[in-house]
């Protein structure tokens, strides 16, 4: 039997524990009918590009998690890359302060990717990028970050919607797709999925 709220829509399950994913669907009007956490090994595949590697982690999310007949399932990744490095969550301040010393004042890629699987079971994936540049930061403001907390657990060290966005020299691409979720690209694909959007 198919899945769907009393209106007939079908419903949405976010593979996700992230309340930034969360909040970003809000943006959309979306509140999602279920949430579930994946249960992935996350580690980069040795030879692995961080492209690839994003790309894979929303897909592996999606499959994850249940899907009754008629729910159609949203999964995201996003990725810090420094050249060809994916750079881990910074899951204890030695690494976040490493992190942000190896990211200050260079380039750095955040690529953000979508999957959404439809009631019928197709996988529809998108995928964002998006150059961001910090400012040569002092050993002052990296120590002055981390005492935030803020920035613990996030990939790259640091959580843009946060105090990190006032230390972004230059930023070209999807803002949304950094903090966790691009909306532009996930509207399209859950309307892809027929799922109604006003």
């Amino acid at each position: 039997m198919a899945m769907t709220d009393q209106a007939g829509k079908p419903l949405l399950v976010l593979a996700s524990s992230s309340p930034r994913r969360r909040d970003l669907l809000a943006r959309l009007g979306i509140v999602p009918d279920r949430i579930a956490s994946p249960d992935i090994d996350e580690t980069p595949l040795k030879g692995e590009l961080p492209r690839a590697y994003a790309r894979r982690l929303a897909v592996e999310k999606a499959r994850a998690v249940d899907r009754a007949p008629g729910e159609i399932v949203i999964a995201g990744d996003t990725s810090v890359a420094l050249g060809r490095r994916v750079l881990p969550p910074a899951d204890t301040v030695e690494l976040q302060r490493e992190m942000l010393r190896a990211i200050s004042g260079r380039r750095q890629m955040c690529i953000s990717s979508v999957c959404v699987i439809d009631t019928a079971g197709r996988e529809r994936v998108k995928q964002v990028e998006t150059l961001v540049i910090f400012k040569n930061l002092t050993d002052q403001e990296i120590e002055a970050y981390i005492a935030s907390g803020e920035g613990l657990g996030k990939a790259g060290g640091y959580a843009i919607q946060g105090r990190a966005e006032a230390l972004i020299r230059r930023l070209s691409g999807s803002h949304s797709g950094v903090i966790g979720l691009p909306l532009y690209e996930t509207r399209a694909l859950l309307r892809a999925a027929s799922y109604p959007l006003d």
